[in-house]
């Protein structure tokens, strides 16, 4: 197995393009990282890097030794995937990524459950607003709001959520309530912006008489978390765009407020996204049915106020 884990950390080197990255997500030092790497160099006799003070890039060799030992990995978690499901014991580990607030509310907390139902499957989790590379990164499974825009990704749709405009009565209250949209962007209207290197998106998908149209909105508040937006709002210092179960407990107790009811934004589809691979993978599909189950339910129970 030794010489399994040195392909597994080189194949995780070249993806992350990072020693010390390879190897908090394998969960061993940058030092044990470097040695295992050391040991594939003096066993296949070639150097597998060039390294500099800055970067690690592989060699010729390192890029054709690269392609071979990704499949053998994809062909060794096939093969243990499909032994768990003969046993019918479900083992091994995932990788699992979400949005901070969507992973915070509906994912993090369900995943000791899962444990508890499946105790050999262990779950990785990595919380973030911006956009996973889910093959290069090494993810198994990715929740998320949003299309599915990579066809070497399979989509399983969970539901769909409905999208409101919120603000905070004292903001209103200073500011004044749009009436239209067109009356969102001229009054120059603070709108609190998720955004992040390599974000598409810098607008408003806003509903019309004539069908959805882009808004072109500014503001001075903008952050990579969503949770930050949020807490913004309540404070009194804009406007978010938001998934309603996500502000529903501040709607209901009328801390925020649902502004341009008539123009909502499209509902957004929460979704589990994953590689074509893991379709058959039994601890995949477990863990896409237990979320889906729970997602759904929570969703509903806090749009209910339950």
């Amino acid at each position: 197995m030794a010489y399994l884990d040195n392909i597994a950390v080189f194949v995780r080197v070249v993806e992350l393009e990072n020693l010390s990255a390879a190897g908090r997500d394998m969960r061993i030092s940058p030092a044990v990282a470097s040695n295992r790497i050391k040991e594939l160099e003096k066993y296949l006799g070639v150097r597998l890097f060039n390294r500099t003070t800055r970067q690690l890039t592989p060699t010729e060799h390192g890029r054709v030794f690269y392609e071979g030992a990704r499949r053998v990995l994809e062909a060794v978690t096939e093969a243990e995937a499909a032994v768990s499901a003969l046993s019918g014991r479900p083992r091994g580990t995932i990788r699992v990524t979400a949005p901070l607030g969507l992973g915070r509310r509906l994912i993090a907390s369900g995943i000791p459950e899962f444990r508890r139902r499946y105790p050999e499957i262990e779950v990785r989790l990595r919380l973030s607003d911006h956009d996973v590379d889910i093959m290069k990164e090494g993810i198994d499974v990715a929740f998320k709001l949003g299309t599915l825009e990579d066809s070497s990704l399979k989509m399983r749709g969970i539901m769909e959520c409905e999208r409101v405009l919120v603000a905070a009565p004292s903001y209103l209250e200073e500011r004044g309530e749009p009436g239209t949209p067109e009356e969102l962007v001229d009054a120059g209207h603070d709108c609190l912006m998720l955004r992040y290197p390599g974000i598409r998106e810098h607008f408003w998908t806003l509903k019309t008489a004539s069908g959805y149209r882009k808004f072109d909105v500014r503001g001075p508040y903008d952050s990579d978390d969503g949770d930050v937006l949020t807490g913004w709002a309540l404070a009194g210092h804009g406007i978010v765009n938001k998934p309603r179960f996500e502000v529903e407990p501040f709607l209901r107790d009328w801390r925020l407020k649902v502004i341009l009811p008539d123009n909502a934004p499209p509902p957004v589809q929460l979704a589990a996204v994953y590689p074509h691979r893991n379709f058959q993978d039994q601890k995949i599909r477990l863990l896409l049915d237990f979320m889906a189950e729970r997602c759904q339910r929570l969703i509903r129970e806090t749009l209910k106020g339950s």
